[in-house]
């Protein structure tokens, strides 16, 4: 059986891509969590890391004598691997669309991401109301991701980014939780598709266990100084 190696679930938005991926398409995996202690080269978490993956990160995938490291590297292995879960759009040209936003995603949005951190506990409008005043480059990833999603909705038919569930929608899970954490400002049809990913089954699992862990650390909540 295949092992998914994950950081904490409340904060690793990299570990929930991969983990909502192959729970939402039922694929057969053994998780191992790799608590978060610090990310120092002699921390825990980066040495338990080093002994699995040259780059002591996670996520990282393991499949008897194969390692897959990277979230999209994982991505593209599982959907080769399991043809039959249709995880990528059949279609050659939408496929490489999904493909694209997937990649934009991997690459950019960088304001979003670093200013507001995954933080699937935290109920933080306020933080996000002054994160929304003072910070253009996170209005602006706002923006074209609603830009994208509209397109990709109005373009498929919805409910989901291409019509049925695929590795796009995994890819912006992480995504979703960060808009509801901080109460970010969409417009209703952008609002229900953040509510149609958070109402997977892969992606609620992976949410619980994030309200489960009871795991606090102040290296990763930038906004508040306990739980």
């Amino acid at each position: 059986m295949m092992k998914l190696y994950i950081g904490n679930k409340n904060y690793s938005s990299w570990s929930m891509r991969p983990w909502v991926l192959l729970k939402q398409a039922d694929i057969a995996f053994e998780e191992v969590m790799v608590r978060f202690d610090s990310f120092d080269a002699n921390s825990r978490f980066k040495t338990t890391l080093k002994t699995v993956s040259p780059t002591g990160k996670v996520p990282v995938l393991v499949d008897g004598d194969l390692v897959v490291w990277d979230t999209m590297a994982i991505a593209e292995y599982v959907a080769e691997s399991f043809h039959e879960c249709e995880l990528w759009p059949h279609d050659r040209a939408v496929r490489a669309r999904a493909r694209s936003v997937c990649a934009e995603l991997h690459s950019g949005f960088t304001a979003l991401r670093s200013v507001c951190p995954m933080n699937i506990e935290a109920h933080l409008p306020d933080t996000g109301a002054l994160i929304w005043r003072d910070q253009p480059g996170v209005r602006a990833d706002i923006a074209r991701l609603i830009a994208m999603w509209r397109d990709c909705l109005a373009t498929s038919g919805g409910p989901l980014l291409f019509g049925n569930f695929s590795v796009a929608d995994a890819y912006y899970a992480p995504i979703c939780t960060r808009l509801r954490t901080y109460a970010l400002p969409l417009p209703d049809d952008i609002a229900a598709y953040v509510q149609a990913v958070c109402d997977l089954p892969g992606v609620k699992g992976w949410m619980d266990g994030a309200l489960a862990e009871r795991d606090f650390l102040d290296f990763e909540e930038p906004y508040r100084l306990r739980r």
